[in-house]
């Protein structure tokens, strides 16, 4: 190891023990209470009353404005509150759940409750091998995409909790018929949380439903404590921020993150130069093919090329694309590098629940030599 190396590594060790104190926790500024508070999340709250607790999943779809959906969570036996509707009511902790997205599943899976999952739409693209084996036994079963809803296996399921995610409204539709079998729905927003750690902070309203708030917040902690380190260690030792674009287009359309998104987010805390870094957007922008050449122009890397995986199936989208300095330099990684062959990517799965990880994948691969020896985890260079 060069002197240089060896310096880098001191170093991240020092600035690993000054993050945390005796009990592991970020110790400087009122952001850094970590608890029973809600710290970036902002999608959800949660209210602890006497004997249950008010989770609200605060605008739980795109383009949703000054809509609250509130849930009280009761324990099982315990009465039901004066003046509250029943159809709010959500008994915990839940001990038969059908969701709607890989990346409910990977929470669940971190508080060792995956045998609770008995229904998932798309069990083809899940990665987790434990998650796989319970498919396999026939003790997770499909139940259908949105509109395609099988209801009879869902009635016959008979859940404690739907899980869903909203995306406007075409989700009425499966979302009210669920609703009309007398199912109980929760909304989970995680995916529109900007901030990484907000995302994987949802991991709390796991430990609300499942009476496991003490290890979620554990959880949390530990993704915290990680996610800072390395962002104040990759700051410390960065004197370079390389330019960087994302992402593919798809039928003569490119659709670009904007620069309050959580990808961009991380862009930055992993001091790289996210080309659309000042669009302020709460969806991802359509853009002409021509008018995201000219800015690529000028970067450094390309990540997360959709579902490429070779050079050749790059260029076969658009042989423009092969001038690009980004791809002469061999600059390009996506974030494709755990997948079944059925295609379930962890990145969608356990990715939103290890932020860290995602961070030291991005800053190892625009700063090469800033973590020596380290292998890429979710991300992978084309070639």
């Amino acid at each position: 190891m060069s002197g240089s190396c060896k310096k880098n590594t001191i170093l991240f060790i020092l600035v690993l023990y000054a993050c945390t104190g005796r009990n592991g926790v970020r110790e400087a500024g009122k952001k850094d209470v970590i608890g029973q508070k809600i710290i970036y999340a902002e999608r959800f709250e949660i209210q602890l009353k006497d004997g249950y607790s008010i989770l609200t999943i605060k605008n739980p779809w795109q383009g949703a404005a000054n809509i609250n959906e509130s849930y009280y969570l009761l324990p099982k036996g315990t009465p039901v509150p004066a003046g509250v509707d029943s159809l709010k009511i959500i008994r915990v902790p839940v001990r038969k759940i059908i969701c709607m997205s890989t990346t409910h599943m990977a929470m669940i899976s971190a508080l060792n409750e995956e045998k609770t999952i008995k229904g998932f739409s798309g069990t083809d693209f899940l990665y987790e091998k434990k998650l796989r084996d319970l498919i396999e036994s026939n003790n997770i079963a499909d139940v259908g995409y949105e509109d395609n809803l099988n209801k009879e296996v869902v009635i016959q399921i008979a859940p404690d909790l739907v899980m869903v995610y909203g995306i406007g409204s075409e989700s009425e539709g499966y979302i009210s018929k669920l609703k009309e079998l007398g199912i109980k729905i929760l909304f989970n927003a995680d995916y529109l949380e900007s901030n990484p750690l907000g995302k994987a902070e949802w991991i709390k309203v796991f430990g609300a439903i499942y009476g496991k708030e003490k290890e979620a917040d554990s959880i949390f902690t530990s993704v915290y404590n990680q996610y800072s380190c390395l962002k104040s260690f990759i700051h410390a030792n960065v004197k370079y921020r390389p330019k960087i674009f994302l992402g593919l287009p798809w039928k003569d359309t490119w659709f670009i993150s904007s620069g309050n998104s959580y990808i961009s987010k991380l862009i930055a805390d992993a001091e790289g130069d996210y080309l659309w870094k000042d669009i302020q957007s709460e969806i991802s922008m359509p853009f002409g093919i021509e008018n995201v050449y000219l800015r690529a122009l000028k970067a450094d890397y390309w990540l997360n090329t959709s579902s490429a995986n070779s050079l050749d199936e790059i260029i076969s989208v658009d042989n423009r694309l092969r001038e690009l300095p980004s791809f002469k330099n061999g600059n390009i990684f996506n974030n494709n590098n755990r997948v079944t062959p059925k295609g379930g990517n962890d990145y969608w799965e356990s990715g939103s629940l290890n932020p860290q990880i995602i961070l030291k994948d991005i800053a190892a691969i625009i700063h090469p030599g800033l973590f020596p020896g380290y292998e890429l985890y979710f991300y992978k260079k084309i070639k």
